[in-house]
């Protein structure tokens, strides 16, 4: 493994590497979650496209299911198999298949490995600033360009709580 910290040369330039030069990053929360990961696309040089190289291990999801409003997300699976969990329903995924997450469609995603070996498959994805993502199973909702989450606990109406009365005249 090279102990470089970019593809990025000394002139700024973006060169060829092997993923194996990508530092292995990884991710947990509690039994349920958490994979390994290399973020190809940033060791590129990459800001606009995000690709990584992610693992998952046996019985482990990715995520908390979730959408993007703005965003378009994609997997291919390499190795292995796992399950994607869109919304109410399932597919098992094998080495070869590919799904789309199209921005705006509004059915939570997530992988799960439901088998007892590890599955590697490629994550490619937008990277929008100003993206707001839904947590269908928390309520949650994220506003990136914020940095902040909110409960998706009510909705409101365009005009809802505005006075839509004619102002009244003042006399002079």
């Amino acid at each position: 493994m090279s102990t470089k910290s970019s593809a990025l040369n000394a002139e700024g330039i973006s060169e060829p590497f092997t993923a194996a030069d990508v530092p292995l990053e990884e991710f947990s929360h509690g039994e349920r979650f958490g994979s390994s990961f290399r973020h190809l696309s940033s060791f590129g040089g990459g800001t606009h496209v995000g690709v990584a190289l992610e693992e998952l291990a046996p019985g482990k999801e990715s995520n908390p299911s979730h959408y993007h409003m703005l965003e378009e997300e994609h997997a291919y699976v390499l190795e292995g198999s796992l399950t994607v969990r869109l919304g109410a329903r399932s597919h098992v995924m094998k080495a070869g298949d590919y799904v789309c997450f199209p921005a705006g469609q509004k059915v939570g995603h997530s992988l799960f490995n439901h088998t007892d070996r590890p599955c590697r498959y490629l994550i490619i994805g937008e990277r929008n600033p100003n993206d707001v993502i839904v947590y269908p199973e928390s309520g949650r909702v994220s506003v990136r360009l914020t940095g902040e989450g909110y409960r998706k606990s009510a909705t409101m109406d365009y005009w809802e709580g505005i006075d839509s009365a004619a102002p009244q005249r003042r006399s002079s």
